[in-house]
């Protein structure tokens, strides 16, 4: 493997161009080899972004320039390897969500939620620059996916649970203008799950919102509780579980979407722009009390997300 190695050098008076350079490798998840020289493992992405740090320093009067290492023996990749650990990072991300594990009982519901959210976005942040990710990463997001397992189950008991099961393929014609029926105030699987249907399944499809599960008539095509039509299956969500019961998935736009909504409804791998996403939905729940309208509006937002992925998939 080829690293690139960004060599700079600033006057001792510098201190705002030293701060800025500093501040801007570690950012960017940067090893330090030795004083004044970082590395990033080699790619084009790397590359403009060294550059442009170069940059900095030679505008705060010093200098900066960016070289290619590659023929490292085994010893040697062993060894620039392990300046890239992030284990520590991990460590202390995972010993938080342990004592906020502990102590969750005695907190209310929404503040845990909020303090759970926090450390995910943090964890979120240590990927983004670990660059050779291992058990401490997968340990780590298996303690937030647990806690955040336990936190569902406290707030809302009516989620459903995934099912190990196959997923039929169902025919779109079978399913033209039926009511479907979900559980009331959605959230993120059901609204962006209600969407899909609008407009890739059931055009003219009439969507109820169930005070209770229990409340679903037996003609009624239930989505995302247990015992409904289509729900939780295996490690899909029940917008994954729609993908793939009606063939959609060979659309790499609706697969990156389906992606985003996994992650705020069950964790998992981090999309980067979900905790935007996130936000924006949470806002808009919070100030549309009306399901219909809050869907209507929502609609908007995964429209616009479609076509976002649209456009950076071509």
């Amino acid at each position: 493997m080829s690293y690139l190695a960004l060599f700079v050098s600033l006057p001792t008076k510098a201190s705002t161009g030293r701060m800025r350079v500093w501040r801007s490798v570690k950012a960017l998840g940067c090893a330090t080899l030795r004083d004044g020289v970082y590395l990033l493992p080699d790619s084009v992405d790397s590359a403009a972004v060294l550059d442009e740090v170069a940059g900095h320093a030679v505008e705060a009067g010093g200098s900066g320039e960016v070289y290619r290492l590659s023929g490292c023996d085994e010893a040697r990749e062993d060894a620039l390897r392990a300046l890239f650990d992030r284990s520590e990072e991990y460590a202390n991300i995972a010993g938080e969500i342990r004592d906020l594990g502990r102590s969750q009982a005695s907190l209310d519901g929404a503040v845990a939620a909020r303090k759970l959210q926090t450390l995910g976005r943090r964890f979120e942040q240590v990927t983004r620059i670990d660059f050779f990710p291992g058990e401490a990463q997968r340990q780590t997001l298996s303690l937030i996916d647990d806690l955040r397992a336990a936190l569902m189950r406290r707030l809302s008991p009516d989620e459903p649970t995934a099912r190990p099961a196959d997923i039929p393929v169902c025919a779109r014609a079978d399913f033209q203008g039926r009511v479907w029926a979900t559980r009331a105030r959605p959230w993120v699987d059901r609204l962006a799950s209600a969407w899909l249907i609008r407009r890739f399944i059931d055009p003219h499809a009439r969507i109820v919102w169930l005070a209770s599960p229990s409340d679903c008539k037996a003609d009624w095509l239930g989505f995302d509780f247990d015992g409904a039509t289509f729900s939780h299956v295996g490690t899909k969500v029940t917008f994954e579980t729609l993908l793939a019961s009606f063939e959609l998935e060979s659309d790499p736009a609706l697969l990156r979407l389906g992606a985003l909504v996994h992650c705020l409804d069950a964790g998992g791998l981090p999309v980067p722009e979900a905790p935007g996403i996130e936000a924006l939905l949470a806002g808009l729940r919070a100030s549309e009390p009306d399901d219909d309208a809050l869907h209507a509006r929502a609609c908007e937002i995964f429209d616009w997300l479609l076509q976002n992925y649209k456009d950076n998939t071509a």
